[in-house]
């Protein structure tokens, strides 16, 4: 039997080094998973930074997961026990159940540069469970600056407005949001904490009051309202007669063109406390590029290349404060100042089954059902789903920023 040449060995030694090295597919790469519910703009703003992460993490390949049905599809993975790594939250209640459920993992990330209440409402006592990636302000009324004065919060039922409460498997929110802002302004801040965190009564008092004062200042625009996704409703002025528009800058359809000083801006709707919301970010499983990237994304270099995408996010770290559009700019801002207590939009707050129960009841409202037997019947899910035990329920819920 001959023996193969020298040439010949050579020859095979590099090519089964070859296929060896095609077969391992070169350095091992880390996989980060995260569930996402952002489209269009806001998921572009996001994927930015995901990519810059990237550019400094080589060995770390970042997978979204994009579902607008968030709330089902996490409920399903962690069911099934296909957790992703990291998952957008979709309620402050969610993060307690969660973590309650002991789905939800302990974080080794330094939130103290975010400002209150985001950032105890991703704690649990001094423990970090979640990070407020994305900020919005809900307490804004937005007009047309060319054609309408600036809206008064004292005279609210003078004016059209526009209003769309369809929005995929969360319809109705626009509608929740608007009626917990009129608790706030009109009742305080006490009695919004207390209906918020599930202490206090649907169907009789504050809540009751705010709901019939929305039904009054909306007037005609509920009609048609649960059919009008709310961002085309924001953009429709001219075709519905509409002028003003209530809630949070990335939920209006604006470009950063038409956010300026002589086209669309806003007021404050209230004088005193204002409600605000976050998408908070959790980790589900134990892997270290997970770690790696939920830490860049509560960094303030990540925060700062966020709000300077589309999109029109906000950040709640103090340390971001170079917005490239004014008027955004100028919201954020608010979130610092003494001059207003910030509280935590309360379906957010809220067990994810009862805010489910209110966006439902929002809608059939608007569809022309009586709210009485609409607020007894949410009375009755609060007392069967949604009290949780004091020592687990998200808190604060109001916070006034510090001067500094």
């Amino acid at each position: 039997m001959r023996r193969p040449t020298a040439p010949f060995l050579r020859c095979a030694l590099i090519l089964g080094l070859l296929l060896a090295s095609v077969a391992c597919g070169g350095p091992e790469r880390s996989k980060v998973t995260i569930m996402v519910p952002w489209s269009g703009t806001e998921f572009q703003a996001f994927y930015a930074v995901v990519k810059d992460f990237e550019r400094g993490h080589p060995g770390i390949d970042v997978e979204p997961q994009v579902t607008r049905a968030l709330t089902q599809q996490l409920d399903a993975a962690v069911g099934a026990d296909a957790k992703p790594d990291l998952a957008v939250l979709p309620s402050v209640g969610a993060i307690t159940k969660y973590r309650a459920e002991h789905a939800l993992r302990r974080l080794d990330v330094d939130t103290s540069a975010y400002i209150e209440p985001f950032r105890a409402l991703g704690m649990h006592r001094r423990d970090v469970y979640a990070v407020p990636v994305k900020a919005d302000l809900k307490s804004l009324i937005w007009y047309d600056a060319r054609s309408t004065e600036p809206p008064s919060p004292d005279r609210p039922g003078r004016y059209r407005w526009c209003l769309g409460l369809e929005s995929g498997p969360t319809s109705g929110w626009p509608g929740a949001d608007w009626i917990a802002d009129l608790v706030l302004s009109d009742a305080g801040v006490d009695a919004y904490t207390d209906w918020a965190s599930g202490a206090g009564e649907w169907a009789e008092g504050p809540v009751r009051d705010a709901w019939t004062a929305w039904g009054n200042t909306v007037g005609a625009g509920l009609k048609g309202a649960t059919a009008r996704n709310f961002r085309q409703a924001a953009g429709s002025k001219d075709a519905r007669g509409c002028e003003l528009s209530h809630g949070s800058l990335s939920a209006m359809p604006f470009s950063s063109a038409r956010v300026s000083d002589d086209q669309y801006t806003y007021v404050p709707s209230s004088r005193d406390a204002l409600e605000v919301s976050a998408d908070f970010v959790g980790k589900f499983t134990e892997n270290d590029g997970a770690d790696a990237f939920i830490s860049y994304l509560a960094s303030t270099e990540a925060q700062r290349t966020w709000v300077n995408e589309p999109g029109f996010a906000v950040s709640a770290n103090r340390r971001v404060t170079e917005y490239d559009n004014a008027i955004q700019g100028r919201i954020a801002g608010i979130l610092r100042s003494p001059d207003f207590a910030l509280c935590f939009s309360a379906a957010d707050a809220m067990d994810p089954d009862v805010s489910a129960a209110f966006y439902r009841a929002v809608l059939d409202y608007a569809n022309g059902k009586k709210p009485g037997p609409l607020l007894a019947a949410l009375d009755k899910v609060q007392r069967e789903l949604g009290d949780p035990p004091p020592e687990s329920a998200p808190t604060p819920l109001c916070s006034t920023p510090k001067p500094r």
